[in-house]
This record gives C-alpha cells, sequence and structure tokens, in this order.
C-alpha cells in the first residue's frame, strides 16, 4: 500500500478536521474520500458539479 504524506499548517488541520467532523468521518477516511473523487477536465465538469451542489449550506462564497 502507498503512504501519502501532506504536511498541514495548524490552520488547514483544523479545517479538516471541521470538515470531516461535518461530513461524520474519521479524517483519514475524509481524505480518502477527497482523493478518490473525480478530477475536474474542463470547466463544463466544473459547472455540472456546481450544478449539483446549489444550494449546499456548507459551501461559502465570501465577498472580497
Amino acid at each position: 500500500m502507498a503512504i501519502l504524506t501532506v504536511r498541514l499548517t495548524e490552520d488547514e488541520a483544523k479545517l479538516l478536521a471541521r470538515r470531516s467532523r461535518k461530513a461524520g468521518m474519521k479524517k483519514a477516511t475524509y481524505v480518502r474520500q477527497l482523493i478518490r473523487e473525480e478530477p475536474f477536465v474542463t470547466g463544463a465538469d466544473v459547472l455540472v458539479d456546481s450544478a449539483q451542489r446549489m444550494g449546499d449550506l456548507r459551501l461559502r462564497v465570501s465577498r472580497k
């Protein structure tokens, strides 16, 4: 089995812990799920994914 090591800042580690808790899984399981997701190849793929997630309260767009 291959091992992937990623170094996270404290803020990134806290964000990962928060997101994995919301998803109801351990951090390692959550990361594995993210790795297995299908990658975006074209802009159309991004639009399809965003249409599926429209209204998801976990996603946030910050105004700058």
